[in-house]
């Protein structure tokens, strides 16, 4: 089947007419990137953001004119936004956002907008947890990956959502290269891969596409696969988070009700310096932190076992200690994670006897006895001041 192209989305597209104005989207510059893959289409809608919720209509009616197209399989558009320069009006005066969570176990009512925008509803998902990190390249996909499986071998229903738009690791890491359905045409089915519910925008998207979208862009793509999936009944959702404080963290800290986030550092320095800048956003927005976990935390020869200290070891549980989160565990460099990873069947799943497998369920126990705690429930998404 013949690719289908930019150009023919671009001509059904300049059909769509946005009854404010009588013109097009195309023709009013609203098309802001188009993305083809196998019959699956990808649409971002650059917007005013004075009218918000109101072009919900028009960009249904962008799907379905381009779901009617022969050959397409799927069609997503999100709404993008920027922020307007001016300064949005100053709050009503307010208790700390923090102190308030804890003492009334409450944020931001459901319905209310939270950080710029309503809350993200995620039906039939108990706990949304975020692994994530200060800086890239310290391991934080493998362990999401082996975290999200290490729950599900533990019997927990777990999901795993690969929220990093730039560079999603999931196709790879899950050998997935099927494209995600849809039964209704509005919502898309979660790929299924060793007992995980799962979705990537590295499903939809070839891998050597460069996503140049802004950062309104991505959190707009990232709610729709919040809320468009069938995630179904799950106890866990897992969420793989991009490197870094951005807009992807943010949108999921402020609109999602997380349960809380795990933070993945080596052990040296230089990256528990990032790892406290994200333990200390989450924190900012009222997000339990459940603990570290040390990746890296040695080297283990794989031919004759010997173990050195590459990058120090035991950084990340002296930082767990001294800002008063859990320690989850260490991991170790060896081959076999890293190799098992890039074949797309990772440790837990591929050698699930193995210590290695073993010490992500370990950690993954230790998360899940956290989330399952009696004084713990789906924690509401959190009142954002700004003063």
């Amino acid at each position: 089947m013949a690719e289908i192209s930019e150009l023919a989305v671009r001509k059904v597209l300049e059909t769509v007419i946005d009854p404010a104005t009588g013109r097009s989207v195309v023709a009013l510059g609203m098309v802001g990137g188009i993305a083809t893959r196998s019959g699956h289409i990808a649409i971002t809608l650059d917007v005013d953001p004075a009218r918000g919720t109101a072009l919900e209509p028009l960009r249904q009616a962008c799907e379905q004119a381009v779901r009617a197209m022969p050959g397409v399989l799927s069609a997503t558009a999100v709404l993008t936004s920027e922020r307007p320069a001016t300064p949005p009006p100053s709050a009503p005066p307010a208790h700390d956002h923090q102190a308030q969570g804890h003492r009334h176990g409450h944020g931001a009512p459901a319905g209310k907008t939270t950080g710029g925008g309503g809350r993200i509803d995620v039906p039939g998902v108990k706990h949304i947890i975020a692994v994530a990190s200060g800086k890239g390249g310290v391991g934080k996909s493998t362990t999401a990956v082996n975290l999200a499986l290490g729950l599900a071998a533990n019997g927990v229903s777990t999901g795993l959502l690969d929220a990093d738009i730039y560079g999603p690791s999931m196709p790879r890491m899950l050998d997935v290269k099927e494209k995600p359905e849809s039964i209704d045409g509005k919502a898309l089915k979660p790929i299924e891969r060793y007992g995980l519910k799962t979705m990537s925008i590295g499903y939809i998207v070839n891998e050597d596409t460069p996503m140049i979208w802004r950062g309104p862009m991505v959190s707009s793509a990232l709610e729709q696969m919040l809320r468009d999936v069938e995630w179904g009944e799950l106890d866990v959702l897992v969420v793989d988070m991009p490197p870094g404080t951005g807009d992807a963290q943010l949108t999921l800290a402020q609109r999602v009700a997380l349960s809380g986030a795990v933070i993945v550092s080596t052990p040296q320095d230089i990256a528990l310096v990032d790892a406290r800048k994200g333990l200390n956003m989450f924190r900012k927005v009222a997000v339990p932190v459940l603990g570290f976990v040390e990746n890296m935390s040695f080297y283990l020869c794989p031919h004759c076992g010997e173990r050195s200290e590459i990058f120090g070891h035991g950084g990340a549980r002296e930082e767990a200690e001294k800002l008063g989160v859990p320690f989850l565990g260490e991991v170790p460099l060896h081959l076999d994670i890293r190799t098992t990873s890039d074949s797309g069947h990772p440790i837990v799943v591929s050698q699930p006897d193995s210590p290695y497998a073993q010490i992500y369920k370990n950690i993954a126990g230790r998360v899940w006895k956290q989330l399952s705690a009696p004084q713990r429930g789906p924690r509401a998404a959190p009142r954002i001041v700004v003063r």
